[in-house]
């Protein structure tokens, strides 16, 4: 289902209930192979990060490319997405892949609990080391296996946005779980005999 707002800016909302922005563009100058004028449509993030305001901004930047005879495909500047963008894209990629979908919302539960408070608003590039250990440490020793999961997850959604070409070098979280920086919870347990 499709709800405009103008100049080509529209909401989508998919069958699951995922909302998100588009904006459809039409190259000045440029044809398809049908000789009809080149319209694209370019997805500007979701409804519930971004909102009107900035998908209106970024459709206008859009469409001023298409006036130049520019295709936004490849002239727009990349513009780094949030942490919790990427998230929630890489949750609604992998929802097809879980044999339950309670393993599918416990696993954004867990990032929106203990992740989003602290890096959900942050640029996935700018995301290092210092920011694993503010998610991790408060959870680490009191919920390891939650915080292990956590771990996991941010883990899985850097890689994302690292194949994106949004962030370069190693994941943080690799090297804060190599680094062994986190106390450890190992129990020592008492062994009569």
């Amino acid at each position: 289902m499709k709800g405009g707002t103008s100049n080509g800016l529209y909401l989508v909302v998919d069958p699951s209930g995922t909302r998100r922005w588009i904006v459809r563009v039409t190259v000045k100058g440029q044809r398809n192979r049908q000789g009809k004028s080149n319209r694209t449509d370019f997805g500007l993030g979701g409804a519930d990060i971004i909102t009107l305001t900035v998908a209106r901004e970024r459709a206008l930047e859009y469409r001023r490319l298409a006036k130049q005879r520019l295709n936004p495909k490849y002239h727009r500047d990349k513009e780094v997405p949030c942490f919790e963008e990427v998230a929630r894209q890489v949750h609604i990629k992998r929802l097809p892949t879980w044999k339950n979908p309670k393993h599918g919302q416990q696993w954004i539960n867990t990032l929106a609990d203990y992740a989003f408070p602290k890096i959900g608003r942050l640029p996935v590039s700018e995301i290092d080391q210092p920011e694993v250990l503010q998610v991790l440490s408060p959870i680490w020793t009191e919920k390891h296996e939650t915080a292990r999961r956590v771990a996991q997850r941010v883990k899985a959604v850097l890689d994302v946005a690292r194949s994106r070409g949004f962030r370069e070098g190693e994941n943080p979280v690799t090297v804060v779980m190599d680094a062994r920086v986190l106390p450890s919870t190992y129990v020592r347990r008492n062994v009569s005999s």
